[in-house]
């Protein structure tokens, strides 16, 4: 229960009576401080977490589990809080004499969507390690290891945690066992991917694995209602549509909260008060599958962002192929190379899809019409509204 959220919103009501009243409560790519509906994973991972409450590390781990089942949002709303450990006064009695005041390891977070290349990753690590901002260019990736022991050598240690590992594009497997092995050994890491324990050799190197489920389908109503009851106006979802857009997304939050938020936007642009069926079934319809998390799309450089956000501009007819896609980005302050290839890195990424055109009598390789494969309207508004530096107003 968000209680400053409801007082802000009702504070609001009557000063901007609007039906969106907060974009981002409503993104499939923001996570709430306080996650719904994963008590259990909460406490697998405080049980994996216990050894640092007396100093020590965690072993190595790998938590796992499909797309859209709250992994990142249970992880970095606990990381948030374990954070504060080394500032706590933390007493632990070990006689009935002597009281010590251990300090904890320090919390790491890494983005492997990001961090996808050794540089990367010692510059994300040393980034949450010192409170100076790490150079971009310029530096080497020797020294940024260098810099990382430095900081950790002498220290209780750090747990590393690199969330999205082994997506496309992304940090793989063996480039983070090898990395972590060029650590100092008071070190421990907890990797955060979608592959099972059987479809990965990261296992081999850890001590402890937590397999995260698809979410409950009530509780994904309970997911949409409360980020409904943050983002909208009073009363703008009922229980029954929440129904429909939690059996529809099979336990998927991402795209739940995708058809939430593009749903809204549409009754919003023709002034409803509340959303309808058919706003609904529309979002669902607008949904792709399979579906790019919008969290990944909105990770990449800025410059393919920028590519993408003209791309859902096009008509289809001018996505027919990679070379007519190309052609219509003109516009854009690249060069038609630089384009094209970006094209090309993010069909390979999966954010869109070249789907190879169904043609008769025509030599030659046949043209690939260009399919984004991640919601269209809602990285449109995603992307606008970051651009515009505010998350209330379209």
């Amino acid at each position: 229960m968000d209680i400053k959220a409801r007082i802000r919103r009702r504070r609001d009501h009557n000063a901007q009576p609007q039906f969106i009243q907060r974009y981002e409560a409503l993104s499939p790519a923001a996570h709430l401080d306080e996650p719904v509906g994963r008590g259990q994973l909460l406490e697998q991972l405080l049980d994996y977490f216990d050894p640092v409450f007396d100093g020590e590390l965690p072993p190595n781990g790998y938590v796992y589990g499909p797309i859209g089942s709250g992994k990142s949002a249970v992880l970095t709303s606990l990381l948030s809080h374990l954070k504060e450990l080394p500032a706590e006064t933390r007493e632990v009695i070990h006689t009935s004499t002597r009281v010590q005041t251990p300090s904890s390891p320090t919390f790491v977070y890494v983005d492997a969507r990001s961090a996808t290349s050794a540089f990367g990753f010692y510059r994300s690590v040393l980034s949450s390690l010192i409170d100076q901002s790490v150079p971009e260019h310029g530096v080497g990736t020797d020294s940024l290891r260098d810099q990382v022991h430095t900081q950790v050598q002498g220290t209780p240690g750090a747990v590393i945690c690199v969330d999205h590992i082994a997506e496309p594009r992304s940090l793989d497997e063996s480039t983070l066992v090898d990395l972590a092995a060029s650590l100092p050994s008071n070190v421990s890491w907890l990797a955060i991917g979608r592959a099972s324990p059987d479809q990965t050799h990261l296992t081999t190197y850890t001590g402890a694995e937590i397999g995260v489920s698809r979410y409950r389908r009530q509780v994904l109503v309970d997911i949409l209602m409360q980020r409904a009851s943050m983002g909208l106006a009073r009363q703008a979802l009922n229980h029954d549509l929440a129904r429909q857009v939690a059996a529809w997304a099979d336990g998927n939050a991402h795209d739940g909260l995708a058809v939430l938020f593009s749903a809204a936007d549409n009754a919003a642009g023709v002034g409803q008060d509340q959303l309808t069926e058919s706003n609904i079934n529309a979002a669902i319809e607008s949904i792709p599958e399979p579906c790019v998390s919008l969290s990944a799309v909105l990770s990449l450089p800025a410059n393919r962002q920028r590519v993408l956000r003209h791309l859902v501009n096009l008509s289809p007819d001018e996505r027919e192929s990679v070379n007519m896609a190309t052609d219509a980005l003109s516009a854009l302050d690249l060069s038609a190379s630089t384009i094209k290839r970006f094209l090309y890195e993010m069909a390979e990424a999966g954010v869109i899809r070249r789907v190879q055109a169904e043609t008769e009598q025509q030599k030659g390789r046949p043209p690939s019409r260009v399919v984004p494969q991640f919601p269209l309207y809602v990285f449109q508004r995603l992307y606008d509204l970051r651009r515009r530096g505010q998350s209330n107003h379209p």
